[in-house]
């Protein structure tokens, strides 16, 4: 560990793809905030990478709540260092057909996805800025394409695309990329509680997507670990502005 070693923060990080990438940054060699609205299972993760020889602090936060973001961005730069990258993976899912759907659950949706990925960016993005070097990357979906039961969730991931693109006009004077990723059928919880909600096992709800996919396979969280490993670092200077669809084949 150096003076200079390198901060990032990945929301959503007590399980599932946000556990992962505060893993494989902290491989990486970043100290890594690992941010979650479960604090007890976000101390779980930054201990379980502490463990590992890495650093890291695990911070119980509500992404949407704008008094919670500046508390845990602060108590970042104080118990780590000032963050220069930022992973805005934090999500929700409240599925059902639009004629179905209440208020309150577009609502939460689109306050945790885009809210929370607009309060965390613009926290963070201060402390890049002064330092003249920064990553974001935001999580997006192949939802973002368009889903059965799933009005509110591809809004938010088609509105995360255009929120990335943004911020790599704005930021990029200041040495800042920001980019996405789009995930397609990744086993987490979330997809397990998809299987769930239509009454099928999951084994048998991943076999099914698995036959639609051209690499034969669903994927793991360990594959987007990977792209935000790509994006977080040093080498990938010159690329902002870009969805990048981790799928398993092409899509549309």
């Amino acid at each position: 560990m150096t003076d200079n070693q390198k901060v990032a923060i990945v929301t959503g990080a007590a399980r599932g793809i946000g556990a992962a990438v505060a893993r494989r940054l902290a491989q990486d060699g970043f100290a890594v905030a690992v941010v979650d609205l479960d604090e007890t299972a976000s101390q779980a993760v930054a201990k379980e990478i502490g463990d590992a020889g890495g650093r890291a602090v695990g911070i119980g936060a509500d992404v949407a709540d704008e008094q919670a973001v500046t508390a845990a961005v602060d108590r970042v730069a104080a118990d780590l260092g000032a963050p220069v990258v930022l992973v805005n993976n934090a999500g929700i899912i409240r599925d059902n057909l639009i004629f179905k759907m209440t208020s309150a659950d577009w609502d939460a949706v689109i306050d945790v996805h885009l809210r929370g990925s607009f309060l965390m960016t613009r926290a963070a993005q201060a402390h890049m800025t002064k330092a003249g070097w920064g990553r974001i990357v935001n999580l997006s979906s192949s939802s973002a394409l368009g889903n059965r039961g799933q009005a509110n969730y591809s809004a938010a991931k088609a509105g995360l695309q255009g929120f990335t693109k943004t911020l790599a006009l704005e930021l990029g004077r200041f040495g800042v990329t920001a980019n996405a990723i789009a995930p397609g059928f990744i086993e987490t919880e979330m997809t397990a509680a998809t299987a769930e909600r239509i009454g099928m096992p999951f084994e048998d709800f991943k076999a099914a997507a698995a036959r639609q996919i051209p690499v034969g396979r669903t994927g793991k969280p360990a594959d987007i670990a990977h792209a935000v490993s790509f994006f977080a670092s040093e080498d990938a200077g010159f690329v902002s502005g870009q969805v990048l669809y981790v799928a398993g084949g092409p899509l549309g």
